[in-house]
């Protein structure tokens, strides 16, 4: 188990290369990466059912504590991205399944990467955890239908068959690893420290599977796709901040949401849009998937050399447990 939990330390480390790796390794062998394109839904179940064991009753008590900050963030996280992704892809005149593609990950859930790179910025982790978890459980209600507002005239959307692929998806996989926790605690603390090597490997073939399936794609119009999901990531980094800024929220839960705005489960978007519309449409998630998790880090190493006002040197904030 040493040398398991060693190995997850250290993909948890090298996270974002090796996601590029993988994007890398879909161009190189299109075929044999594709092939996995049609399992991609199993694989995020998986990775959403790691991500429930991770969660616990108690993480949710933020919501009474400082319920502000949950409201506006969560508010942020279902306006703002759906909204600059469709005014993104319009502006740079993407084709219609790149835009069904940019909207889904506008529309997506808390990205699972966000609580770490929240910890690593100094933000209020116990913010970022509730903003996540309360995201992906209301996922299956609010991403169908902001699909089908922003992107139904471009597309049919079959909100319905979204509603139930997304809590096949993610709500069962995230209450059963909930329930599994609360039920032997033990047994799961035991191996959670394995668990970023399912989460990293998960990630990294869905990668692979996305962009071996688009490689013609990725090439040929690759360079304006990364353009629109850069801007997408930036700007909604940035005004995930102003908002917190905007109601007065403390520096920490400035920090925090402007990461769960701009870090989206990505993984969710390319998965429905393979299952739902075409493979195209599932390319915005895979490059966001790649480079979000980039800006991620750099985020946490610039915000990490900064002690957020109101907090004492080297300490996180009285509300954050990581």
């Amino acid at each position: 188990m040493n040398v398991i939990t060693n190995i997850a330390d250290l993909v948890g480390r090298w996270f974002a290369p090796l996601v590029l790796l993988g994007g890398i390794a879909g161009l190189l062998v299109p075929e044999q990466a594709s092939l996995v394109a049609p399992h991609i839904s199993l694989l995020l179940g998986v990775i959403m059912f790691g991500m429930g064991l991770t969660m616990r009753p108690v993480d949710f008590a933020v919501l009474v504590k400082h319920p502000k900050a949950v409201i506006f963030g969560i508010l942020a996280q279902y306006t703002v991205m759906p909204l600059l992704a469709w005014a993104i892809a319009h502006t740079l005149s993407l084709p219609p399944l790149l835009v069904v593609g940019m909207v889904l990950v506008g529309s997506a859930p808390g990205g699972t990467a966000s609580n770490v790179i929240v910890y690593l910025a100094r933000g209020d982790v116990a913010l970022s955890v509730a903003m996540t978890s309360l995201s992906t459980l209301l996922a299956p209600l609010v991403t169908p239908l902001l699909v089908l507002g922003l992107a139904g005239s471009t597309l049919p959307v079959p909100a319905g068959d979204l509603f139930v692929s997304i809590s096949q998806v993610v709500l069962l996989p995230v209450v059963a690893g909930l329930l599994l926790r609360m039920a032997a605690d033990r047994f799961v603390e035991r191996i959670l420290p394995a668990m970023p090597l399912v989460s990293v490997t998960g990630i990294v073939v869905v990668v692979a599977a996305v962009v071996g399936a688009n490689a013609d794609a990725v090439l040929s119009t690759g360079l304006l796709v990364a353009l629109a999901v850069v801007l997408h990531n930036c700007l909604g980094l940035g005004l995930g901040y102003l908002v917190g800024m905007a109601v007065r929220l403390p520096e920490t839960a400035r920090r925090a949401i402007s990461v769960e705005v701009g870090m989206q489960n990505s993984g969710l978007a390319a998965a429905l849009a393979t299952a739902h519309f075409a493979p195209l449409a599932a390319l915005p998630g895979a490059l966001f998937s790649v480079w979000h998790n980039m800006s991620g880090a750099l985020v946490a190493t610039y915000w990490a050399r900064r002690v957020p006002e109101g907090t004492e040197t080297g300490t996180r904030g009285a509300d954050q447990n990581p």
